[in-house]
């Protein structure tokens, strides 16, 4: 089935290029023999200006005086032999009478000339003043004033056009000799082409059928190349997304599971009687505990969805980053005095600094980047803004033990955590919120 279509695609190619180069050949073909014919035509009419002109020289020295004589009397006048070079002539005097016609039998009045503008048979003197007037489109003619009247030389349009027509014949040949090499280079061409696409054909069925995993790289040239390494390149991410979403609804479930089961054991324990007294009240606050955690757990994954997902789930507004940071100090305030913590300020800029982002998200992704520093500082948080290539960068350390090497690859995905960590969301929804944002966010230990 692959060959087939393969096959048909390629004949397509080739039928569509080989349909374009008759097309163009023929053209050419036609333009060079009307090309062809007019540079004859101009070249023996040249040549027919250069043999009148010396005739009329001729005729000068003779110094033959014009009289209404019969013709063989004015053999004379013309002392060029032109029938030799398949050129004749006929000499008028200025009445418009023919004087002399050179050779005699030059016009074959079985063939008799037909004019232009008429296509009737014409007779003999009918045909030379058709000659000299031009309008016999089988000869080409040319009018020379000499001392005896006018000088007309002709020569039929056969001999012109036979040439041409040799010298058409051979470039013919060289265009199909050309055309043909151009067409089994195509047809190298197009297979060299068509194989690539083919087996691309093939990487992106995968892609169709989720088997993100099994999509190889296809190497080729130009701009096939680039679209396979998109291809191979979007499989890759396609797969870790794929793999992502799987662990997340793993993680997820263990993390809602954990909470449900406090709370299902709890309540079946009340309602069984199995608690009394002060473990009635105990067992309450686990319950309004865990129903709490599943609720922020619930919140923080919804969130992530839109994140992922809703374009509109961002309000873009100037903000103005000191009073950013100045909300960030004061929601964390109650935690950082119980904690015991100091957290410092430190701006690069006097001048106020804004940049246009949505404010509650931002500030929420600081506040989860925050309280992650306050989890593990022992005394002291520094945050650290400042301009840089005209780019707001924002900096949060602390002292305190600095993120395990195996963890720090890992710290922005969703449900990974720390030894002391909650859900693992905090972090992955600060990176999504500052991506959106158009921004970037790192993690490293400090040396």
């Amino acid at each position: 089935m692959e060959v087939t279509e393969a096959m048909k695609l390629v004949h397509q190619i080739n039928l569509a290029f080989g349909i374009a180069l008759v097309l163009v050949l023929s053209v050419t073909g036609i333009v060079i023999h009307y090309v062809l014919l007019d540079h004859l035509i101009g070249a023996q009419k040249d040549d027919l200006k250069a043999m009148s002109a010396e005739m009329t020289a001729t005729m000068k020295t003779l110094d033959v005086t014009v009289k209404h004589t019969p013709v063989p009397s004015y053999t004379q006048a013309m002392p060029v032999a032109p029938s030799t070079a398949g050129v004749s002539a006929i000499l008028t005097d200025n009445t418009g009478s023919v004087l002399q016609v050179s050779p005699a039998a030059s016009i074959d009045i079985s063939q008799p000339v037909k004019l232009e503008a008429d296509s009737q048979p014409v007779t003999t003197a009918a045909s030379i003043q058709a000659i000299q007037s031009g309008s016999a489109k089988n000869y080409i003619t040319v009018d020379h004033l000499t001392p005896l009247g006018t000088l007309t030389l002709y020569t039929p349009m056969s001999k012109i056009q036979s040439i041409e027509q040799a010298l058409l014949k051979r470039v013919l040949i060289i265009f199909g000799a050309a055309g043909l090499v151009m067409f089994l280079f195509s047809l190298f061409i197009t297979k060299k082409l068509i194989r690539p696409l083919i087996r691309l054909r093939d990487e992106l069925t995968k892609v169709k059928e989720r088997r993100f995993a099994d999509v190889r790289f296809i190497k080729a040239g130009g701009e096939i190349g680039t679209v396979a390494k998109s291809v191979y390149d979007m499989a890759g991410e396609l797969n870790r997304f794929n793999h992502v979403q799987k662990q997340f609804f793993q993680n997820a479930s263990h993390e809602l599971k954990t909470p449900l089961t406090s709370i299902s054991g709890y309540a079946e324990g009340i309602r069984d009687g199995v608690f009394e007294g002060e473990s009635v009240n105990k067992g309450l606050d686990v319950i309004m505990n865990e129903s709490a955690r599943l609720t922020k757990l619930v919140t923080e994954m919804t969130l992530l969805a839109k994140l992922d997902s809703e374009e509109d789930v961002f309000k873009s507004e100037e903000v103005c980053l000191q009073e950013l940071l100045t909300e960030t100090v004061e929601r964390m305030n109650p935690l950082l005095v119980k904690k015991g913590i100091m957290l410092q300020t430190m701006y690069e800029d006097a001048e106020p600094v804004t940049l246009r982002a949505d404010r509650d998200k931002l500030l929420q992704a600081l506040l989860n980047v925050v309280s992650n520093a306050v989890r593990y500082a022992k005394h002291h948080i520094y945050i650290h803004a400042d301009i840089r290539k005209d780019q707001v960068m924002i900096r949060v350390s602390d002292d305190g033990p600095g993120i395990p090497d195996d963890l720090l690859p890992y710290l922005f995905h969703r449900f990974v955590k720390g030894k002391d960590g909650e859900s693992g969301l905090g972090l992955a929804i600060s990176r999504a919120i500052v991506e959106r944002c158009g921004g970037q966010i790192a993690a490293g230990n400090g040396r």
